[in-house]
């Protein structure tokens, strides 16, 4: 149950500037947050798009959702809220029938309540290691780390995690099941991977990699994406906020392809796939937030936000 309106403390938004420039908000414009979170884009998109622009906002935690309606509720009318992960895009945006659709927002970061949430486990105290977005979900990550086998849990930390210690942390953990909490977690991998100086906790890969693996993050961003050119509209920007470079390099691979005109290898002098193009690039450099942002909400340092326009 979510907590009084007055008790909620709420997410600094990434990148807030950046985005509203870019999305360039007006007067009865209607927007997509396929991220609510806690909604602290929406908040200022829909500041932005009275008296009647419309925003529709996708969420895959439940509590992200309620969190949001608190918070957005003085919107009511405007505002079309889905507990859906944004895999299922097209189906909200025709549930919705909030159209036409000016642009669309993906922030694929945590907010700081669900890193902080003792019921979520995504961060290194004593918590349930749990890591769904979606408590619908079967797989949790406290299953995955007491149930893979060597060769797919040490694939999994090197793949998600990109942590080349992956090999020794899979053996301290085999070694040590059962696994009880996200605690216990923690010591394990640190006591195989000491710090030494290191800024970041050693345990941070192997956490993000079992967190993108239950919650397939990675295969559902790839296919909301790829999927995008089948139902928006020309004219509708897209904005993409990622924090990790796994993430980024499925971005920046999407909207390479379809910014180009012919996606045939060079030793092919006359094109042969008849790919067009169907996105122009807003920003050719990924932008990434001010020394100032990162100052006042250090969890935004890894940010990397890319755009595009559908032509």
């Amino acid at each position: 149950m979510v907590a009084s309106i007055d008790s909620l403390s709420y997410h600094k938004p990434a990148l807030l500037k950046e985005v509203l420039t870019i999305l360039e908000p007006r007067s009865n414009n209607n927007f997509v947050d396929a991220t609510l979170g806690d909604g602290g884009h929406a908040l200022a998109i829909l500041d932005s798009t009275l008296p009647n622009g419309r925003l529709l906002g996708l969420d895959a935690d439940d509590q992200g959702i309620l969190r949001a309606f608190e918070r957005l509720k003085k919107y009511e009318g405007r505002v079309c809220l889905k507990n859906y992960n944004f895999n299922k895009l097209e189906q909200a945006v025709s549930e919705s029938q909030i159209t036409p659709i000016s642009g669309i927002l993906f922030d694929l970061g945590i907010s700081s309540w669900q890193l902080d949430s003792a019921d979520k486990g995504f961060s290194f105290k004593d918590q349930s290691l749990d890591m769904r977005f979606d408590s619908k979900q079967f797989t949790t990550a406290l299953q995955l780390i007491n149930t893979l086998e060597y060769k797919d849990l040490s694939s999994l930390i090197y793949q998600y995690g990109e942590d080349p210690n992956a090999n020794r942390i899979t053996r301290a953990i085999i070694k040590s099941r059962p696994i009880i909490n996200a605690e216990h977690l923690t010591e394990i991998i640190q006591k195989a991977v000491p710090r030494r100086g290191r800024k970041t906790n050693p345990a941070t890969r192997t956490f993000q990699s079992l967190r993108i693996s239950v919650n397939n993050e990675m295969e559902n961003l790839e296919y909301t994406l790829s999927s995008l050119m089948d139902f928006v509209s020309k004219g509708t920007k897209i904005v993409v906020i990622a924090y990790h470079s796994l993430e980024d390099r499925i971005v920046k691979n999407f909207m390479r392809k379809e910014s180009s005109d012919c996606l045939c290898p060079t030793s092919i002098l006359v094109c042969q796939c008849n790919h067009t193009k169907k996105i122009e690039l807003i920003n050719k450099k990924v932008i990434k937030p001010s020394a100032e942002e990162i100052l006042g909400n250090p969890r935004v340092r890894s940010a990397r936000l890319r755009a595009c326009v559908v032509i």
